[in-house]
C-alpha cells in the first residue's frame, strides 16, 4: 500500500475523529440498535434497520481512518518546505484547453467531500498527476471527460 503523507495538524484530526466514532458513536449506536431491538419484530422494525445501516456507516468509517491512519506518514518541515505539489499544498493552474486559471487545494482521501469544489483528492486522477510536480511543470491528466492540461502557476 502507498503511503500517504500528512501534515502533524491532518494526523491529529483523523486520529481525534477515530477515536471519537469508537468511544462515542460505536456506544450511541449500540444502545440505538438494542432499543429498537425491543420494538418487535425485526423484519418490520424500520427503527432498528435505520439503527443498522448506521451502525454500517460508522463501521466503514471507522475502517477507512484506521486504513488512512495505517499508512500515513508526518510531513517533516523540509518536505513541506519544498517548492512541490504535496496533501496540503494550494494550487493555481492554468488550464490551457479553456484559457483560464483554476486554484485547487491537494486533500486526502479521507478529507474528501463530493460537494467542495475547490478541493481535490490526492487520489484522484488530477491529484496523482499533480503531485511532485513544480511550478512552471505542465501536466496532462486523462479524465473520463477527457484530457486535462494544466500548466502550475503557483504552489501554497
Amino acid at each position: 500500500m502507498k503511503a500517504m503523507y500528512l501534515t502533524r495538524e491532518q494526523h491529529d484530526r483523523m486520529k481525534q475523529e477515530l477515536d471519537h466514532y469508537k468511544t462515542v458513536e460505536r456506544k450511541k449506536i449500540i444502545e440505538e440498535i438494542a432499543a429498537a431491538r425491543e420494538h418487535g419484530d425485526l423484519k418490520e422494525n424500520a427503527e432498528y434497520a435505520a439503527a443498522k445501516e448506521k451502525q454500517a456507516f460508522i463501521e466503514g468509517k471507522i475502517l477507512r481512518l484506521e486504513e488512512t491512519l495505517s499508512r500515513s506518514r508526518i510531513m517533516t518541515d523540509e518536505m513541506m518546505a519544498l517548492n512541490i505539489v504535496r496533501i496540503g499544498s494550494r494550487v493555481r493552474l492554468y488550464d490551457t484547453k479553456w484559457d483560464e486559471e483554476i486554484e485547487y487545494e491537494i486533500v486526502p482521501s479521507a478529507e474528501f467531500h463530493p460537494s467542495d469544489l475547490d478541493v481535490v483528492s490526492v487520489d484522484s486522477p488530477v491529484g496523482k498527476a499533480l503531485v511532485g510536480k513544480e511550478v512552471d511543470d505542465v501536466v496532462e491528466i486523462q479524465v473520463p471527460a477527457g484530457t486535462l492540461q494544466y500548466k502550475v502557476i503557483e504552489i501554497n
